[in-house]
């Protein structure tokens, strides 16, 4: 039975500690809990019966753990887990792994150098419309790949926002491309490949904050395909959808749902016995936007652990969309269109007034 510690008790700890502290996931349990603020982790500690902590250094001292969860304020991933890693244990972190790719290099650095997977969650991908979609790819049955695209329109008031000083900031949150979209963003390039430009807009609608709560992108892929990228918080009054398109030469599958979680279309040139139970199979809409994901990925990170498999998505691939939204926010602050690779020079996001150098820079990789 491996034992998970959960750095931060925000509303994403609400998830992953219903799954590890009510024996969702086979072979792994809740262990200790983390949180700057006592109340918060008092909270989840108490509904578990886990001893909590106000400092990831005393909680890694006094219990023994396999495994740590960071759900802390996207800025504070990397620190995390560079703080982390010394201790030898496995590291899942929250979506996006970090919000400077110095950051994220740093990390899956780190990481190496003692031995610890580093998992960063992207939970979209287990759903299984997702896992259909990407075998569909895999077996060539879309054949030339024409368009992709993504849509994320949720409702997220004032008061989401005003919940934390963090959300909305460029140092600490992003906006919706970093936060609310960065798994579509990860979907897309999953499902496209890579990408080689972009070109993008964006505005702040509705939300008080300093980052973007509307955002439009469009693609090149290296294949020749395009790509869109379209995302808001500023739906209302409720969530509408998060959904991806896959549109080839010979099929168009389309996942809608709150969650990347319903099959919508599934129509292909080749048809397959398969084919003629496909919606009515899976078109499950979750409850929330958190969709069912994250139970799936779990038992993947224990297997892994287990059975040293490799993970779906390490550091390295954790990056990748990372990097392409460094990109879209680079051409947003530009007005031009932005090729990948991509240096950061004009992009907002992990960047504050009072901002440190990143950890790679100030060598206090692996110090604690």
């Amino acid at each position: 039975m491996l034992s998970f510690g959960l750095v931060g008790c925000g509303r994403i700890a609400k998830r992953h500690s219903e799954l590890l502290g009510a024996g969702q996931i086979a072979g792994a349990r809740l262990g200790a809990v983390c949180d700057v603020v006592p109340e918060r982790a008092q909270i989840v500690a108490q509904k578990f019966g886990v001893p909590w902590f106000t400092d990831l250094h005393a909680m890694m001292k006094a219990v023994s753990l396999d495994a740590v969860s960071v759900l802390t304020p996207s800025g504070a991933h990397a620190q995390n887990v560079i703080e982390l890693a010394p201790y030898r244990k496995h590291i899942v972190v929250e979506k996006p792994m970090a919000l400077r790719l110095e950051d994220a290099d740093a990390m899956t650095a780190v990481c190496a150098r003692y031995g610890v997977k580093l998992f960063v969650v992207k939970q979209n991908r287990f759903n299984v419309p997702v896992v259909k979609l990407r075998e569909a790819l895999d077996a060539g049955r879309f054949t030339k790949l024409i368009l992709g695209t993504v849509r994320v329109r949720w409702c997220r008031t004032q008061a989401y926002y005003d919940q934390d000083a963090w959300r909305g900031t460029w140092e600490h949150d992003g906006g919706v491309l970093a936060n609310q979209a960065s798994h579509h963003v990860d979907l897309l390039e999953w499902m496209m490949g890579d990408v080689e430009s972009v070109s993008a807009r964006a505005i702040t609608a509705l939300a008080k904050i300093e980052t973007e709560d509307t955002a439009i992108a469009t693609l090149k892929f290296t294949s020749g395909a395009l790509g869109l990228v379209e995302a808001t918080t500023a739906a209302r009054p409720k969530d509408l959808e998060g959904s991806i398109s896959v549109l080839g030469e010979t099929g168009t599958v389309e996942i809608g749902g709150f969650a990347v979680n319903e099959l919508k279309v599934w129509n292909f040139a080749d048809k397959q016995p398969e084919d003629d139970v496909m919606l009515t199979k899976y078109s499950v809409n979750p409850p929330n936007v958190y969709g069912f994901g994250h139970q799936s990925y779990y038992n993947h990170v224990v297997d892994c652990i287990k059975t040293n498999v490799k993970q779906l998505v390490d550091g390295v691939e954790g990056r990748r969309s990372l990097e392409l939204i460094t990109a879209i926010y680079e051409s947003i602050e530009s007005g031009q269109e932005v090729r990948l690779p991509v240096v950061p020079r004009l992009s907002k996001l992990g960047k504050g007034k009072d901002t440190p150098a990143s950890p790679a820079a100030t060598g206090i990789i692996g110090k604690r």
